[in-house]
């Protein structure tokens, strides 16, 4: 017996040390494949750098080679320079040093599009329509707007010279701005839409936005007596993964599962779940969410709706289910490395692209329907991963007109907004301000010397008729009517003017507000003809509908 159990305990031995072998042999086949690489790779770098016909510059090289090796793995796994630190920080925390103001190219140079409210270019009395022609004594001409971002930015509290054209003044005028640290609140509009209805917009989920969200919450709910919230996550492309649970937490019990990572280092992996006391358990709540709305944003719908805490209203979600870590690295550089896949409380993960199977073009394919899984929320609705949040109320934004989108492309309904402004000095608050025909008109005689065009869908369908017709050969039995039926379609713009006066009348109402109330304005001016929120009031207001959608039995 003893012999037995001695015979087993060596062959466990040996076992073990192969075991061990074939882990230790894989280990150093790994570190060997990658010091041989590596040493290909520095012997040609250094070769290309001294052989080369032409001169070539060393750090854009890398830079270049290090874009497309990552590029190979998933779009959210980058390399962020010391640069480019600058951009990195204002993702994270929405703060960075400059004047305050969006801007945009037109022709040759680059437009002031929004000062934001309180901020020094606002402050300094820089105008939407201000063209930039010099910074600091240098010509901005040419430049993008990559380039005058860069030049705008700087230390807190140190300055800069702007020559700005404006249409009001004969000479170009000069401003000389003192930066400041400029913090974006990632709610950039809250308030009531209604009688007892509550709004707030979350655009980012940079550093705080949890505490933001309590702090509106709070701050309404104090002012009103309400019977329901609406949270606005349409284009809102995430961030901060604890922002989104610290969110979660304010509408569902304490200790209650968020989400999971998981990823390659198991030990790396983590459970977030609430770690405070919530705001309010009973508010019914609407989430609006769509195609712009991913990552954080995502999480908080998904797990809404797993714990079918709310109703989620809108377009199918972006379907990002990555997260990423930030890795330090040599000379004040980082890696941004996506590390693990997140699975929301229902247990599924949203993410809609399979990057770890490539097609044979490099391409990467969404998660096909035939490999979605089913999952279930706490009240036993039928939920699916691979590709989003779907809504339980699905709702796609009104698509404008070509002519919309042909006048909004060359900046005319900006432009017009802009004289409007020089022609009115105040108009009535948002709610009060209405585009009269009167307004219309004069826009529409403001359009009479303007350069725009725009083809139709049939206009293209047409054309590609007649380019088929020609290829097989039959278009010269039809040209005669062919030629008819073109005259017939050519669109007017007159005409398309007055076809489309409505939703034109919108965008002027959310331009013009935004020269006497900035951003603010323009979002309370969008919400007024916003069906999907039009959409979450009815639901709230109707709470047998509302409760039959969270349990399941509401009829679509």
């Amino acid at each position: 017996m003893k012999n037995k159990f001695n015979k087993f305990k060596i062959l466990f031995i040996v076992a073990l040390i192969s075991i061990t072998s074939i882990f230790s042999i894989s280990s150093v086949n790994d570190d060997f494949e990658i010091s041989k690489n590596l040493e290909i790779f520095a012997t040609l770098y250094r070769e290309l750098n001294q052989n080369y016909v032409d001169e070539v510059n060393p750090g854009e090289l890398m830079k270049k080679a290090i874009d497309s090796m990552l590029e190979s793995l998933d779009p959210y796994t980058n390399y962020i320079p010391e640069s480019e630190m600058e951009d990195y920080t204002f993702m994270t925390t929405g703060e960075y040093g400059g004047v305050g103001a969006l801007i945009h190219k037109k022709g040759d140079f680059v437009v002031i599009s929004d000062p934001y409210e309180g901020f020094p270019a606002q402050k300094n009395d820089l105008r939407a329509g201000d063209i930039i022609l010099e910074i600091n004594g240098k010509s901005a001409k040419g430049k993008s707007t990559s380039d005058v971002s860069a030049m705008l930015k700087g230390q807190p509290g140190t300055t800069l010279t702007l020559l700005l054209k404006r249409s009001t003044e004969v000479k170009p005028i000069e401003k000389t701005i003192t930066r400041e640290e400029i913090k974006i609140d990632n709610i950039p509009f809250s308030g009531m839409v209604d009688d007892n209805i509550a709004y707030i917009n979350l655009s980012g989920f940079t550093r705080n936005a949890g505490q933001e969200v309590k702090d509106a919450f709070l701050k309404i709910k104090a002012q009103h007596e309400l019977k329901g919230l609406v949270l606005d996550l349409r284009d809102n492309g995430g961030g901060l993964l604890n922002e989104a649970v610290n969110i979660v937490n304010l509408f569902v019990e304490k200790g209650q599962l968020v989400v999971k990572t998981k990823g390659k280092i198991k030990d790396q992996n983590n459970v977030h779940s609430t770690l405070n006391p919530p705001v309010d358990l009973d508010i019914p709540l609407v989430i609006l969410v769509d195609r712009g709305s991913a990552s954080a944003s995502e999480i908080v719908t998904g797990a809404i709706q797993d714990l079918d805490r709310g109703v989620i209203i809108g377009e199918r979600t972006y379907g990002k289910g990555l997260v990423q870590n930030v890795v330090p690295l040599s000379y004040n550089s980082k890696l941004k490395v996506t590390v693990a896949k997140y699975y929301i409380p229902s247990g599924r993960c949203i993410q809609v692209i399979d990057y770890s199977h490539r097609n044979p073009d490099g391409s990467a394919g969404k998660v096909p329907d035939s490999l979605k899984s089913v999952f279930k929320t706490k009240n036993n609705r039928t939920v699916y991963d691979g590709g989003g949040i779907e809504p339980d109320i699905v709702m796609t934004p009104i698509e404008y007109s070509d002519i919309s989108g042909a006048i909004i492309q060359e900046y005319l309904i900006f432009d017009y907004a802009t004289q409007f402004k020089i022609d009115h000095p105040t108009i009535p608050e948002v709610k009060s301000f209405v585009i009269t025909d009167e307004i219309f008109n004069d826009f529409v005689k403001f359009l009479g010397d303007k350069e725009y065009d725009y083809t139709t869908e049939c206009e293209k369908n047409l054309k590609e008729l007649k380019t088929n017709a020609e290829k097989e050969k039959y278009f010269d039995g039809f040209k005669t009517e062919y030629e008819a039926l073109k005259t017939k379609m050519m669109h007017n713009k007159k005409s398309d003017l007055i076809k489309f006066k409505d939703e034109i009348k919108l965008l002027l109402k959310e331009e013009i507000v935004s020269r006497y109330y900035y951003q603010k304005g323009r979002i309370e001016a969008a919400l007024l003809s916003d069906l999907q929120l039009k959409k979450a009031i009815e639901v709230l207001k109707d709470q047998t509908q509302y409760k039959a959608i969270l349990n399941g039995t509401n009829k679509k």
